[in-house]
């Protein structure tokens, strides 16, 4: 099979190789995918460089790779053989003992990690689930339900971001959005953001208060913790939650306000995804599922690159210059 890979850390252009390998074959409880389209995350590309230091080598190849979508190909031992022919999306490939993801023409996950696309639904869409969706969905959900209640999301047209305001509008909640760029906006407005603040030319905690009536907001999704834990805290209202998914910059740095926190009730969550509990897993599986059918996952696609360009694509990634997800295209169903 081609299959892109590192054998080191560093630069994108430095370490990653294409190649051929040898086509793998699925073991006890594990199917095999046919990857059509590779989805590529943050956790992909610091993963490949080292990110914080963590340059030491887990395995002495790795294939990068969490998300994708395809056709099951081959099933192992325990898994229903009519499992094969299915259209999948795939999460969390390169996990939890496995060195080989998804940018590579076959994947081997464990066969609840390969989850049903529904009718009607492309493998780009498939692709761009996975650490986004799944990440979203627990950051909302945290708490319970979110009907009536509203939601600001920071980074609203990030993959996350646009996860959290999709999600969040299905749910039933008012989702206030924040973004950077008039791209942003758009993006944040046509997935079904209530308001749309840029922060770069509006105070966003003043802008908040004025469209809540004073009231604040129930929840907080938080792409840049370091750098807004002072405006959650101002717009949240008694025994809200906030749930963060990065800090953003240097954490040794960051001062928290843990008695003004404390003294509004406020919650915080950090959510990490590759720690969630599989109860959790399975209700985002479950809720994704259903808002795919719903028609309102809608997530964009800000860029696609060929295998033999997955280089650029880390590099477009590092650089946090596409708007959306970033996909890498594999081969043909």
């Amino acid at each position: 099979m081609k299959a892109v890979w590192y054998e080191r850390k560093g630069a994108p252009h430095e370490v990653l190789g294409v190649g051929e390998m040898p086509d793998p074959h699925p073991g006890a409880g594990q199917v095999r995918v046919k990857v059509v389209v590779s989805g590529l995350n943050p956790s992909d590309t610091k993963g490949r460089g080292g990110w914080r230091g963590r340059t030491a080598m887990d395995y002495a190849r790795v294939i990068p790779g969490q998300d994708g979508a395809g056709v099951i190909d081959e099933v192992g031992p325990g898994v229903d053989a009519k499992r094969v022919g299915e259209r999948v999306w795939i999460y969390e490939a390169q996990q939890h003992g496995s060195a080989f993801g998804t940018s590579a023409e076959f994947a081997i996950v464990p066969a609840e990690r390969a989850v049903v696309l529904p009718p009607g639904i492309d493998f780009d869409t498939g692709a761009a689930l996975g650490v986004p969706a799944l990440t979203a969905h627990n950051a909302l959900f945290k708490d319970g339900g979110i009907q009536g209640k509203t939601v600001l999301v920071w980074g609203a047209a990030g993959a996350v971001g646009q996860a959290a305001v999709m999600f969040a509008r299905w749910a039933g909640a008012r989702v206030i959005a924040v973004v950077s760029t008039p791209l942003a906006a758009e993006v944040a407005k046509t997935s079904g953001a209530d308001v749309v603040i840029d922060r770069k030319c509006e105070d966003v905690v003043a802008r908040v208060k004025e469209v809540s009536g004073g009231a604040g907001v129930d929840r907080v999704i938080d792409v840049w913790f370091g750098a807004n834990v002072e405006a959650d805290l101002a717009v949240l209202k008694l025994n809200g939650a906030v749930a963060s998914y990065s800090v953003g910059g240097p954490e040794e740095f960051m001062q928290f306000p843990f008695s003004r926190y404390m003294s509004k009730g406020i919650t915080l969550h950090t959510i990490y995804v590759y720690g969630m509990s599989r109860e959790a897993h399975w209700a985002a599986v479950r809720d994704t599922t259903a808002a795919l059918r719903a028609g309102v996952y809608r997530p964009r696609i800000g860029a696609r690159f060929p295998l033999a360009r997955a280089a650029d694509a880390h590099a477009a990634q590092d650089d946090g210059s596409v708007t959306g997800k970033i996909v890498i295209d594999i081969g043909k169903a």
